[in-house]
């Protein structure tokens, strides 16, 4: 299992829009999630701040993310949730929305 961690920023104006839509994800986006190998997949407000964890339980995390990004409905998703975000940070690269984190302290 791996530990995945992600940081973003909420467009202010679009926050409780983001906060709808998560009340209730799509079943399908959750179904391909977990297809995928994904787990625990979990996302954190703070301010206009979120962070999300996910743990992935598969042997090719990138193949996976790319069977995500085919998923016809999730791509679907994204076209409501992406325009709430934006980057996070100052050193955040052109287009980048969700930055990774580096994990330094797990206790096991």
């Amino acid at each position: 299992m791996q530990r995945y961690a992600f940081v973003v920023n909420v467009v202010p104006d679009l926050r409780d829009e983001y906060l709808r839509l998560h009340a209730a994800v799509w079943p399908q986006v959750e179904a391909t999630l977990r297809a995928c190998n994904f787990t625990n997949y979990t996302i954190f407000i703070l301010e206009d701040t979120l962070f999300a964890y996910y743990e992935y339980v598969g042997s090719d995390h990138e193949g996976d993310l790319a069977l995500i990004g085919q998923d016809p409905v999730t791509r679907d998703w994204w076209t409501h949730t992406d325009p709430c975000q934006t980057a996070f940070g100052q050193q955040a690269q052109e287009g980048e929305r969700w930055r990774a984190m580096r994990e330094v302290w797990h206790l096991a």
